[in-house]
């Protein structure tokens, strides 16, 4: 690689080729603190490599303050930032990588293409709003919020450079000759109290970022930035050309005192209640062409970085109707069979194995699109999402409380039945012909008729530390490692197994596989012993001890697959697929370690969602990852995969569709937030697809259902 020289404010002698193992191919821009660099991994994946400059190399306090941007980066990496891969802010040159994101920055997209309109503008102060509150959320305030510092990623804006000191980007100091923050962009309490700076700091420069967005200016505009400091503290911000809509929001944002400002959950409320035609779709440059055209050759399209150093990128090309999207694992899903603990939803008929064939009426998927529908809350003024299963021609649902049916056509209240208190929760699981709903915490479970909603058996559990649900039975497992297995259609135990191993396994089905999989990682993390049951039989049918700290996410095809958690990290950081006849194992390592991915099969590719919003294929017959893709959601349900689609909910309530073959953002639902939106939502609902149809529940209560063979018109 050709020796590549600095293109900042300082003169350096040649920069490394190298940062860590990580081989740096092309300069992205330079600033005050350092150089960005295009690198790749080993693997071949698209790395930012930041290098700081030498002369801040050497000074000690420096260093300090980036081990204290490393610190607040991997905190905040996820869904709505650019994941932190590696660090080391130690090294002689110190750096730090993260995930390569396309995109212009705010400030590059303004140059290029004048303010936005009305409605890009609406879906990047909610795309900002989310981000600083989960931003927030962590205890991190980032200080430094600007056009140059927002990345404008087809999934939705991701916000850049935490914590990071500029030192010749202005003529401003602190008492330390450290700069805070960029004059235009910072809150007045910056200047007046800069010891006393929270996040409402950051809600002042939301304001002023987006006055930009609208009208290529700041609020406060001056070529001194000491005027500018003077204007911030002192004077009222100048709001022409702001839509009128949206004016009295920034202006609150622009407040001289951080407690007038909104919260960020605050922003979100109040902009869903300004327009009707409001959603939280990211914002696509006006540049980008159809999801036709492939991405650009390796070169092509590369834009320069901002002169601050900001990760900047190539504007890309994406789908014209891409949107933004998230996930993360479920301890509890959803689905036909499934209970709890691992369960993994997949798309399943509408009468199974046990219930009676649906009408025409019901299930038909006529020429023409299918008609949504939402219904809203069943369950009163409860908490939580509604979590479905399909059978019997009907949706049946479990949300605070109350069992409920649905018309899968119209959303029609078929039948309600009360199970349990509010304060309890669950998902409901169709097995042995009945509707098995779990209440009080899981120590007890209610069969219902999924016909009429009438009970047909109830049962108290014996004491168990993990359960599933077959198609027939529901298995628990004790401490003392034995596994009970009750019918479902009767409720009485039909059997009993002690399982081989010193730990207590946990238990796992899934939709499609005859088989139940009991599994306990030896004490040191390094082997996995899985035991494959015959539910209806109550008999071991195989037993495999396999390498590493495993855990089973779907079964297809005579196979087994699991992911892998790295000892070090507590991370996953493979996809192994056992086949127990010839009893081979094939391993795919990921290009990255993720935290916490739900995960489901489709035949012999696997697709995870890690908390922090990244979604990835991986084949495992072909042993590679076929797509990744950042989204901007930073939780979410596990993913479902229908052979076309990959669909996923989010907190707020959205549906997102992926295409499984591309790995692109195809559509997204508007949010369906609760009243109150500043409560995290404990289980979130996993998509139910049957047919051509996709089906979801949403904190406020409400189930609805959309056309999965349109998500661009969702």
């Amino acid at each position: 690689m050709t020796p590549q020289r600095n293109t900042g404010a300082d003169a350096e002698a040649e920069l490394p080729e190298y940062a860590g193992h990580y081989r740096l191919e092309s300069c992205l821009g330079s600033g005050g603190m350092g150089v960005v660099h295009l690198a790749r991994s080993t693997s071949g994946l698209k790395l930012a490599v930041k290098v700081v400059h030498a002369e801040f190399a050497k000074d000690r306090e420096f260093r300090g303050r980036f081990r204290q941007e490393v610190a607040a980066a991997r905190k905040v990496s996820g869904a709505f930032t650019a994941p932190v891969v590696d660090a080391d802010p130690e090294a002689a040159r110190p750096w730090m990588a993260t995930l390569f994101i396309p995109g212009p920055t705010l400030s590059e997209q303004v140059k290029r293409n004048g303010p936005m309109s009305p409605a890009q503008l609406r879906r990047l102060m909610a795309g900002l709003a989310e981000a600083l509150r989960d931003i927030h959320r962590v205890g991190v305030v980032h200080r430094d919020l600007k056009p140059s510092n927002v990345l404008l990623a087809k999934d939705g804006p991701k916000v850049i450079d935490f914590g990071i000191s500029r030192p010749k980007d202005s003529e401003l100091r602190t008492e330390t000759g450290k700069l805070i923050g960029t004059p235009p962009f910072m809150a007045p309490e910056q200047f007046r109290r800069p010891r006393e700076v929270g996040p409402a700091a950051d809600i002042f420069a939301l304001g002023s970022v987006l006055v930009h967005a609208a009208t290529g200016r700041g609020p406060f505009d001056s070529d001194s930035p000491y005027v500018v400091a003077y204007q911030v503290v002192h004077d009222e911000p100048d709001l022409t050309g702001m839509p009128e809509e949206l004016a009295p929001l920034v202006l609150r944002c622009l407040a001289k005192e951080p407690e007038d400002r909104p919260t960020p959950d605050e922003m979100m409320r109040e902009l869903r209640s300004l327009s009707a035609s409001y959603d939280t779709q990211a914002f696509i440059p006006a540049q980008r062409v159809t999801e036709d055209e492939d991405e650009p050759a390796e070169g092509e399209g590369e834009k320069p970085r901002e002169p601050d150093g900001s990760p900047a990128a190539r504007s890309g090309r994406g789908p014209r109707t891409a949107r933004k999207v998230s996930v993360r694992r479920m301890a509890v899903a959803a689905g036909a069979g499934l209970l709890v603990l691992g369960g993994v939803l997949a798309s399943v008929p509408w009468s199974g194995d046990d219930g009676p064939a649906p009408t025409g009426e019901t299930v038909r998927r006529s020429a023409a699109a299918f008609e949504s529908w939402q219904r809203e809350a069943v369950a009163g003024n409860g908490s939580g999402m509604p979590r479905c299963a399909a059978g019997a021609g009907r949706l049946l649902c479990f949300r605070s409380g109350l069992a409920f049916a649905l018309d899968p056509a119209s959303g029609r209240v078929l039948w309600r039945h009360r199970v349990a208190d509010e304060r309890t929760s669950g998902a409901p699981s169709l097995s042995g012909g009945l509707l098995l709903v779990p209440a009080d915490g899981g120590r007890r479970v209610t069969a219902l008729d999924p016909a009429t909603g009438s009970p047909r058996w109830q049962r108290e559990l014996p004491a168990h530390q993990a359960m599933t649900v077959t198609r027939s039975m529901l298995l628990v497992v004790g401490a003392d490692r034995v596994i009970t297995g009750i019918d479902a259609a009767t409720g009485r135990t039909r059997w009993s197994l002690p399982v081989p191993g010193t730990v207590t396994p946990s238990l796992s089905s899934f939709a499609g596989d005859r088989l139940a999989y009991a599994t306990s990682t030896s004490d040191d993390g390094t082997r996995t012993l899985v035991t494959a049951l015959d539910p209806e039989a109550g008999e071991q049918r195989w037993e495999a001890r396999l390498a590493g700290d495993l855990e089973p996410v779907g079964g297809s095809g005579g196979s087994l697959f699991l992911l892998s958690t790295d000892l070090a990290s507590g991370q996953t950081d493979a996809v192994v697929r056992y086949t127990p006849d010839p009893g081979t194992t094939r391993r795919v390592t990921l290009p990255v370690r993720r935290d916490a991915p739900g995960a489901s099969v489709r035949g012999d590719v696997v697709y995870l969602l890690a908390a922090g919003g990244s979604l990835e294929a991986v084949d495992m017959d072909g042993g590679r990852r076929l797509w990744g893709l950042q989204t901007s959601v930073s939780r979410g349900s596990a993913p479902v995969a229908d052979g076309r689609h990959v669909y996923f909910t989010a907190a707020d309530g959205r549906l997102l569709a992926v295409d499984a073959r591309r790995g692109t953002l195809v559509g997204q639902t508007p949010a369906r937030l609760a009243g109150n939106s500043d409560q995290v939502v404990a289980a979130l609902s996993t998509p139910l697809v049957v047919g051509a149809q996709v089906y979801a529940g949403a904190p406020d209560g409400s189930v609805f259902a959309v056309d999965g063979a349109d998500p661009a018109g969702w």
